[in-house]
């Protein structure tokens, strides 16, 4: 692992593998880099992978206040530069970690050569503001602990516990979480607007949704996918946290969407 200053922050990110078809993975809320360790394995061939704990995320900096998804879309831009990855690059997101991803793709045209998008998270129904405040300000003050029981009766259900050591692994690093940033974090994506962003999207989207996802199921994942010009949409057999959850899912719809743009590329 390895940590960089830029765009005014301090990133923990690793770079691994080589090959002409850069990929960056974007982890979710409350998630770390170690979020995609069960999935890397098979999208390392021919791919230079780039991870990352976003600011306000695992070792990377913590937050003092609130940002905006533009913001975590230029870190990914300024860290790209500085680990010398010019080109095109795919994405890959899980949700806010998709909607970041998703908004580099509409902000950076250029350099965005396609997104997989798994259970995006890019912003909050007004009628619900409210009450994820009242959330987010007992998360602040009373820690993680306090809210993860039910946050994980959605986001985790029993469903996808069938792997109990991957389990117990995530909600211990869940719980590590700083609650002041994730709290900053949640407040972003609660006033996030980001429907100007999705419609200036120009590169291929694949929009996953997970049927066993109470918190984005594919319902609410759908009119995302709409928002998006050209994007597909596939509900897979997963839950929220879909890279833990069902790594050989995730592994197979990246690649599926992927390698044939990919070759395209080549």
């Amino acid at each position: 692992m390895n940590w960089i200053e830029v765009n005014g922050t301090a990133l923990r990110y690793e770079v691994s593998g080589e090959g002409a078809c850069p990929l960056v993975l974007v982890h979710e809320m409350g998630g770390t880099l170690e979020s995609w360790d069960r999935v890397m394995p098979a999208l390392l061939p021919g791919r230079r992978v780039l991870r990352h704990d976003w600011r306000g995320a695992g070792q990377s900096e913590k937050l003092a206040a609130p940002v905006t998804f533009q913001t975590m879309a230029g870190d990914i831009a300024a860290l790209l530069d500085a680990v010398g990855i010019t080109g095109r690059v795919a994405l890959a997101g899980c949700a806010v970690g998709a909607g970041i991803a998703l908004t580099f793709a509409g902000l950076y045209p250029a350099r965005a050569a396609a997104v997989v998008a798994m259970a995006p998270a890019t912003g909050m129904a007004a009628e619900r503001r409210a009450g994820m405040l009242e959330r987010v300000a007992q998360t602040e003050a009373l820690g993680m602990a306090a809210v993860v029981e039910e946050s994980f009766a959605a986001s985790y259900p029993p469903e996808v516990r069938h792997d109990a050591a991957a389990y117990r692994e995530f909600r211990a690093r869940w719980l590590a979480n700083d609650p002041r940033s994730y709290a900053n974090i949640y407040r972003m994506l609660i006033h996030a607007e980001l429907a100007d962003v999705l419609a200036a999207i120009a590169c291929p989207v694949l929009a996953l949704a997970g049927t066993l996802d109470r918190l984005r199921p594919p319902a609410v994942v759908a009119p995302i996918a709409a928002a998006i010009p050209g994007a597909r949409f596939m509900p897979v057999e997963s839950g929220h946290f879909m890279a833990v959850q069902t790594p050989d899912v995730v592994a197979a719809a990246i690649n599926g969407f992927l390698r044939p743009l990919e070759r395209e590329a080549i």
